[in-house]
């Protein structure tokens, strides 16, 4: 393959550059397909750097031929954005689960007679666990990607997609569909999700529990060159569409194969139910030598008329169900326990172990939640302990092998004091978490505070990240939130090589100051006090100063407001450390009263009040929805209940939540309904 050097390229007519444009498009595509599809690459990683740069230079001369699926947008863009809700075309449900092969039997026998004997196959394919997608092709280009969500809508991140390298953003195919949608897992390959894990502990940040999370934190990034960085792939289990190729499952992925999409090999048709336990049984072990993770075996009637004819249950297909494998169990030695300190000061205590391989990972540490599940398994340093993943993810210990405890193994006793800082720990009533209280000093917490204080909820200053607040606070720039309104250009511009980010980092932090008041309460980080919480104290006490001087029994009189989080409100600005922070914060200028503006709109029409939001809303968008709820008195919630007072409904409502609200008796209504409930009246 001969290719021109960029020098000669600018020497091109601009009609011999459109050409070397398409060109190299369309052999790029093809290239990253044979490298990260059928992994049978064609020409060297250096020629197709090369053939990438060019592609570059050429789009960068001419951005009359921009196209949002070229191969260059594979690298992401720095470009930040909120995500967009999208309704699903077809709702993305979710599938029922077994764990036996007594329940695939009856499964198997289920669908028999829902066929009335009609004969029937059975598609199994391997469950991989990772984040839901659904990518829609129109005219054989990728236009949007849309996660799961809660199965009715979800996040439009057709941007982060594109850098996924297995998922093609243009198919070259004869005969596609004029458009359909492909469905399927994004995920982090075990290699990857070391790698990371390994860069990350490098430059001591915090470690990500599994591949799954990686995976699901990579792909909500508002960066996509992060993206980019982090070595997502995609397996593609679905198609949907009016205009199929074929009438069967299987015929239909096998012809997506073909077009370009990544399907697992892991796939066989059978007819019998005792095939389906052989591939079952082969998979339960074979699994561990997959790049990828997985949690179990999906098994679907083949055909899509008889898919029809089986139909849905209020929550999941009759025509497919997920078998889960039994969590791998492993027994090694604990060695020691240590403890982390989090941003609300909780104290957790970690098993350290001897190294012992566990579904596809090496497995040293595993959670113990609290002192109580320490005693529950009356716990010895030099114990031998059985450890699983839960659900394949998250390491647990679930049990003790008695016989094997040496004879001078000493009992686990909890901490009394912060492993931190050395403060006293206390437990306060109802809790089973141990807490270091000096939330002014204690450093875990008091990075913490700051990671909180900058996130999107609260004061939403983007620019930063808890990888620059830990070097920050390593340096000695900030110690506390109100030392983030003291920095300046100079001292984070490096050796002036940052000077651009230095700056848009500056102007985050000023533009933070305009954050509404009940953000700025939540932002402070007081313990137990949520968005919900913080929200409410705004909206009642007004202003920080009533909200500093209110007493326990003022805050208690606030529904929603127990006598716990009322008394860490009143000792958090009891705190000379806070209140010192908190009046530094009101010399910066942050906002320290309720808008009156926003307050003028506020009635009692919907005062006590349980509402539910459910569906897909034309007027409003589901946030617009709950500020209203709460600015007419009423309380929003997420699960319907005899206490509901009614389900406000827009389309493609949850067929789980219809029925249940039917079940009890409750009342649904639509928006129109809804707004004029809440109008104003002569």
């Amino acid at each position: 393959m001969i290719f021109f050097s960029t020098f000669a390229s600018r020497n091109m007519t601009n009609m011999d550059e459109k050409e070397r444009i398409d060109w190299l498009r369309r052999e790029l595509h093809e290239h990253n397909h044979n490298y990260y599809v059928l992994n049978r690459p064609v020409i060297s990683d250096q020629d197709f750097d090369f053939m990438m740069h060019e592609l570059q230079d050429l789009e960068a001369r001419h951005p009359e031929w921009y196209d949002p699926n070229s191969p260059t947008q594979r690298v992401g863009s720095d470009i930040q954005k909120e995500f967009k809700q999208v309704a699903h075309r077809y709702p993305m449900l979710s599938l029922s689960n077994t764990y036996s092969e007594q329940d695939v039997r009856e499964w198997y026998e289920s669908v028999r007679k829902g066929l009335m004997g009609e004969d029937f196959e059975i598609c199994c394919e391997m469950k991989y666990d990772g984040l839901s997608i659904s990518l829609t092709y129109v005219d054989g280009r990728l236009t949007q990607a849309v996660t799961r969500g809660d199965g009715v809508q979800g996040d439009d991140v057709t941007q982060n997609v594109k850098t996924i390298p297995s998922i093609p953003l243009v198919l070259t195919h004869s005969g596609l569909p004029h458009e359909f949608e492909m469905r399927g897992e994004i995920l982090m390959p075990w290699a990857s999700f070391e790698r990371l894990n390994r860069e990350r502990e490098a430059s001591e940040e915090p470690l990500f529990a599994n591949p799954r999370n990686a995976a699901s934190g990579t792909l909500k990034s508002l960066d996509s060159r992060i993206v980019a960085q982090r070595g997502l792939d995609a397996y593609l289990y679905y198609m949907l569409g009016e205009e199929l190729p074929a009438n069967g499952h299987y015929e239909n992925l096998m012809e997506a194969r073909s077009w370009g999409f990544k399907i697992s090999e892991g796939m066989r048709k059978v007819h019998t139910v005792d095939e389906i336990l052989d591939f079952i049984n082969y998979w339960d072990s074979e699994r561990k030598n997959l790049p990828v993770a997985t949690d179990g075996i999906v098994l679907k009637v083949n055909s899509l008329i008889q898919q029809r004819s089986l139909g849905y249950t209020a929550k999941s297909p009759r025509w497919a169900i997920a078998y889960k494998f039994k969590a791998e169990r492993q027994c090694t030695r604990l060695l020691e326990v240590t403890y982390q300190v989090g941003r609300t000061g909780a104290v957790t205590p970690v098993a350290n172990m001897e190294p012992v391989q566990l579904a596809g990972t090496t497995v040293r540490r595993a959670t113990l939640n609290n002192e109580d599940f320490i005693k529950s398994f009356d716990l010895h340093i030099g114990d031998y302990v059985y450890v699983e993943k839960g659900g394949e993810i998250i390491p647990k210990i679930v049990g003790v092998d008695i016989d094997k405890r040496p004879i001078i193994a000493q009992p686990v006793t909890f901490i009394k004091r912060c492993p931190e800082c050395g403060t006293p720990l206390v437990r306060y009533e109802g809790e089973a978490a141990w807490y270091c209280p000096n939330d002014s000093n204690c450093p875990p917490q008091m990075k913490g505070k700051i990671e909180h204080f900058i996130a999107r909820k609260a004061m939403n200053i983007d620019s930063l990240g808890p990888e620059t607040v830990d070097e920050y606070y390593r340096r000695g720039l900030i110690h506390n939130v109100a030392d983030l309104y003291d920095i300046d250009v100079q001292q984070i511009n490096g050796d002036g090589s940052r000077t651009k980010s230095a700056q848009k980092i500056v102007n985050a932090i000023q533009s933070s100051k305009s954050v509404p008041f009940e953000r700025v309460v939540f932002a402070l980080g007081i313990r137990f006090v949520g968005e919900t919480s913080a929200r409410l104290l705004a909206r009642h006490f007004k202003s920080m100063d009533a909200l500093m001087q209110a007493t326990t029994d003022d805050l208690m009189q606030l529904e929603g407001i127990g006598l716990v989080m009322a008394n860490s409100i009143v000792d958090y600005f009891h705190n000379e450390e806070n209140r010192r922070i908190v009046e530094r914060l009101r010399g910066y200028g942050l906002q320290f009263t309720v808008n009156m503006q926003q307050m003028e709109g506020q009635t009692d029409r919907l005062a006590g009040m349980t509402i539910v939001i459910s569906g897909v809303f034309a007027m409003h968008s589901r946030d617009e929805y709950k500020q209203m709820i709460e600015m007419h008195g009423g309380k929003n919630v997420g699960s319907i209940s005899g206490k509901t007072s009614f389900v406000l409904a827009g389309e493609n409502m949850g067929p789980s939540k219809l029925k249940k609200a039917q079940d009890l008796g409750v009342r649904v209504i639509n928006e129109e309904e809804f707004l004029k409930m809440i109008e104003p009246t002569e």
